[in-house]
């Protein structure tokens, strides 16, 4: 487990990696295109992260735990992800398509993050979307022959996998103190939302998925995988350190 400094060195020099050749032209073809637009264009709007609200459930956070250094840490992830809105809006861009200025599932998620002041809460948002969002890109991925695509896609990959453990190294912490009845429910309510969420993704973003590579099955089980990865691990590895610490 990495601590907020090593995560600052982290994304540092992430953002110096160069992925992406922007000399390629898009290759993207109209067959390709004509079924994953509409998702694309909602991904790259749901990419664009207002991070007022992160901001705020940070420093609250982060004077309560005195590490300051992770309110700096998550300035660079926020960072991190409007770099994925930017290179994704400029492939827009270039292939003539527009961005869009409103989405009813992206409305829905910026109205209710708004109020939400916990970071647990944030944490488990964050670390849903982006297990998701490694299966979204990957099937974008997959769905093109346009190297350039196919590049934008990578490099937000290899970032995902980095934010994955990011989020599940601050839900470890977030778990550790917490009483066993807090944290049976708390895995309940967890493996709810997760499903809760993944199926809503599907819904809005399944030409996507399917356009991969994927069936509704197929999907449910890869995502079955990510959450006992990210998640269920997670919890798990506290509840052993929670009994060796009661029993030290």
């Amino acid at each position: 487990m990495r601590t907020s400094h090593q995560w600052i060195s982290h994304f540092r020099k992430n953002a110096t990696q160069q992925r992406i050749d922007w000399q390629l032209a898009p290759t993207v073809t109209e067959q390709e295109l004509s079924p994953i637009l509409r998702s694309f264009q909602s991904w790259q709007l749901g990419e664009t992260p207002d991070g007022g609200p992160l901001l705020k459930a940070t420093r609250k956070y982060a004077r309560k735990m005195n590490d300051p250094s992770y309110l700096e840490a998550i300035r660079l992830f926020i960072s991190e992800e409007q770099k994925h809105s930017d290179n994704l809006g400029t492939y827009l861009d270039r292939i003539g398509q527009p961005r869009l200025k409103a989405d009813i599932c992206d409305t829905i998620f910026r109205k209710v993050r708004y109020f939400n002041t916990s970071m647990e809460i944030w944490t488990l948002t964050v670390l849903v979307v982006e297990s998701i969002a490694q299966l979204f890109y990957q099937s974008l991925k997959d769905a093109t022959r346009c190297t350039l695509l196919k590049q934008i896609s990578t490099d937000i990959l290899v970032d995902e996998a980095h934010h994955i453990a990011f989020q599940r190294d601050r839900l470890f912490m977030l778990f550790q103190h917490k009483s066993w009845i807090t944290r049976f429910v708390c895995r309940h309510l967890y493996k709810l939302f997760f499903a809760g969420t993944v199926l809503i993704a599907w819904t809005a973003y399944k030409n996507v998925f399917i356009a991969g590579g994927n069936t509704f099955s197929s999907y449910l089980r890869k995502m079955r995988y990510k959450y006992y990865k990210s998640i269920h691990n997670t919890i798990s590895q506290n509840k052993y350190y929670y009994s060796n610490s009661v029993m030290a």
